[in-house]
């Protein structure tokens, strides 16, 4: 069966943003929350903080701001990665005001991971498109991985997470060059 590709107009557009604000955050605050009470209660502090930052967060973020385009099954797949850079959008600039206003971090520090975000569930939605889902997703994760690592050291940061941040950039970059305007339903 060939089913006509969908589109998202402006309202769909705003309405994946937006859920990478009010779903994706608060899925992702919850489930790190319960993850760190966990953690703290077998490891010590150093390494229930380093395995939390670094290999869960990025998991779960990655999971969380993936999660609202699970159910879309017309799009394009351009749709789907602009759809999927929409929600890391939304979910990177919900998380650039929580760190700005409630952790008081510097703001050109997080400036770069708005776009971040986006690109990095972009990837992702590339994997969704492509129906290599979770190898996209490990791409996606990786780079987050290496990003909140670094950043666990401090001015490390600005060697390995510029990198992560750079290439989950010319990344999404490169698969959104890469998509089509065919349906992600007839491959």
């Amino acid at each position: 069966m060939v089913t006509t590709p969908h589109r998202p107009r402006l309202r769909e557009k705003l309405f994946f943003l937006i859920s990478g604000v009010i779903i994706s955050i608060p899925f992702t605050l919850l489930v790190e929350r319960l993850s760190d009470y966990f953690l703290s209660i077998r490891l010590p502090e150093f390494y229930a903080s380093m395995f939390s930052a670094a290999i869960l967060v990025p998991l779960i973020e990655e999971f969380a701001k993936a999660y609202p385009l699970f159910y879309r099954h017309s799009e394009t797949e351009k749709s789907i990665l602009t759809l999927g850079f929409l929600v890391g959008l939304g979910f990177g600039l919900a998380e650039f005001l929580l760190y700005i206003f409630v952790y008081a971090a510097p703001i050109l520090i997080r400036l770069p991971a708005i776009l971040f975000h986006a690109t990095n569930t972009s990837i992702t939605a590339y994997g969704i498109a492509k129906k290599r889902t979770l190898w996209f997703y490990l791409v996606a994760a990786f780079l987050h991985f290496m990003n909140n690592f670094s950043a666990q050291f401090g001015l490390f940061w600005f060697i390995g997470g510029v990198a992560a941040t750079a290439a989950s950039y010319f990344l999404s970059w490169r698969l959104y060059r890469r998509t089509s305007e065919l349906s992600i339903n007839n491959k």
